[in-house]
């Protein structure tokens, strides 16, 4: 639909040399991309960390950062999934607020209560996920919780225009200020997220993974915004994956592992990339897995995929998995592991491509057609998608085979709870009450209930998605043996976790993906860590980049 063209309003009309809202300057005039600080001076330090800890239950997310990014630089921030890097985010914009150390912002202690306070003081951030109301216009999202009023009334006319002037300072005219959020694509949407954070006067603006959903040529005019962005003083934290994106933007790099600094303040463009990955690889937390069988004859076939593909998310994947082995999946977030086990699962349709279960095609998206050849999954956010969490754990876990307790609209309550009790204690649930309402129980204990409910169903192939994640250190261990032991009575295992040791401690088998594709298979034994984060951080991802 054409968007009407905009007639001044009567609000519109302001005396000559009064502010617009913003403070960008008299009303009807363009303003900038951002409104220069008067007082910035290129290299001074604008943020510093210093010794910043956050903690969450059985988990030290940040332990002892230390940070130092000044006006005009863009600071990019390394780190494995799960190195504190999204935590750190969240207390820069005052999101989560550190338990212990000090934040000092242009030269003074702070502390923001809520991201509000963060704004205000002149911090934006562009998350990964973008934050936008999609039942909004594109203008009432880059001036949302500061929209422009005058006697009490939103100046929509004005904002569309302030709006319209953003979007072509960010090199997007043609996205129309009134239409709706939710009909963008993904790139239109985080340029209209961008345009949020200029909507503001910002010093500092985080960027995180802003080149995910974007394609190529529109990297290059993200680089050219950043440029004019720090070019005016504003200094800019980009955190990606890329190291090309890195060498080719960046000034400098921190890198982030299990929450601690362990390099600060390297030349983006000189240090090599094996030093940038050395950092990002090892770790405090000590992993005690099972101990891989031997080889053993070849087993049945379980699982069989071919040339899957869904559209935007992986394409041409094939895989297999035996009875009794466990295949592991590595990959970055955003590099389609997870839409690939949904789609196995028939949680999501799949564009092209089979799934067989024991030689027999699975019916495309549809989980009870997974379900009945065998297939059981513990999903990502167990407790969003997999429990009912005011629910006892007896109801929990048999809830993938609760026809078997019903007759005539009734329930063999008994029946349920003793066999729900037997798959407790097998997997040494604790405390061993299956009546307790399973929100009762820590993150481990939970992730036990979720895999325990396939253990009554006959289960071949146990497809799992993050098991151990918000799991302290030692339910890890202990979730390690429930899963080795599964396979030893020769269910397949279908795993996927961001934690690279993980992956190779716990599989017999790898597969890397990479901006989803398979790029690479192999015996978990012939990999080790510095070798799978160069494969999914290779190709077109480090083009370039010194060795």
């Amino acid at each position: 639909m054409t968007e009407p063209a905009e007639r001044p309003a009567a609000d519109e009309t302001v005396p000559a040399g009064v502010q617009s809202p913003n403070g960008t300057g008299p009303v009807g005039d363009p303003p900038p991309l951002v409104t220069p600080p008067a007082d910035t001076v290129p290299g001074e330090v604008v943020l510093r960390l210093t010794d910043v800890v956050k903690t969450f239950p059985g988990v030290r997310a940040l332990d002892g950062v230390q940070l130092e990014v000044r006006a005009g630089e863009v600071h990019c921030l390394l780190g494995q999934n799960g190195a504190g890097k999204s935590t750190l985010i969240k207390v820069l914009s005052g999101a989560h607020q550190p338990d212990s150390g000090q934040v000092e912002w242009l030269g003074e202690p702070v502390s923001f209560g809520n991201p509000q306070a963060a704004m205000k003081a002149g911090i934006a951030t562009i998350y990964q996920e973008l934050d936008l109301v999609e039942d909004l216009s594109v203008a009432e999202n880059a001036f949302l919780g500061h929209e422009p009023r005058q006697l009490g009334f939103v100046r929509r006319g004005y904002m569309a225009r302030q709006t319209r002037e953003i979007l072509a300072r960010l090199g997007h005219p043609e996205i129309p200020p009134r239409r709706m959020v939710r009909s963008l694509p993904s790139a239109g949407k985080q340029i209209v997220s961008m345009a949020r954070a200029l909507s503001h006067e910002a010093r500092l603006i985080i960027m995180d993974e802003p080149s995910a959903v974007l394609a190529h040529d529109e990297v290059g005019n993200l680089f050219r915004i950043i440029r004019e962005l720090t070019a005016q003083g504003i200094a800019v934290i980009y955190i990606s994956h890329r190291m090309e994106e890195i060498r080719e933007i960046g000034d400098r790099v921190t890198v982030l592992k299990d929450g601690r600094t362990t390099a600060a303040n390297l030349p983006a463009r000189s240090t090599p990339t094996r030093d940038l990955v050395s950092r990002m690889t090892g770790r405090t937390i000590e992993y005690v897995f099972p101990d891989r069988p031997a080889e053993t004859p070849a087993a049945e076939k379980l699982l069989e995929v071919r040339e899957l593909s869904r559209e935007g998310e992986f394409a041409d994947v094939s895989l297999t998995v035996h009875a009794g082995e466990i295949v592991g999946i590595a990959g970055l977030v955003g590099s389609g592991r997870s839409e690939l086990l949904e789609t196995i699962f028939g949680a999501r349709r799949a564009s092209t491509g089979t799934v067989s279960m024991a030689g027999r095609q699975v019916r495309p998206g549809s989980v009870g057609a997974a379900v009945r050849a065998g297939m059981g999954m513990a999903p990502e956010e167990r407790k969003s998608q997999a429990l009912l969490l005011g629910e006892p754990i007896y109801r929990n876990v048999t809830l993938a085979t609760f026809t078997r307790w019903a007759r005539l609209g009734f329930t063999d309550a008994g029946r349920e709870r003793a066999e729900a009790n037997e798959v407790a204690d097998r997997l040494e649930l604790r405390p061993l009450d299956v009546r307790r309402p399973v929100r009762t129980l820590s993150g481990g204990n939970q992730q036990k209930v979720v895999v325990g409910r396939w253990l009554l169903g006959g289960t071949k192939l146990l497809l799992l998605d993050e098991p151990t994640r918000g799991v302290d250190v030692g339910a890890r261990a202990e979730l390690y043996q429930v899963i080795r032991a599964l396979a030893a009575r020769g269910v397949g295992v279908l795993l996927v976790s961001s934690e690279v040791p993980e992956v190779l401690g716990l599989a017999d088998r790898v597969l890397v993906m990479r901006e989803g594709r398979v790029v690479h298979e192999a015996p978990a034994g012939e990999l080790d860590e510095d070798t799978v984060l160069d494969l999914v951080m290779a190709g077109s991802l480090m083009e370039g980049a010194p060795a």
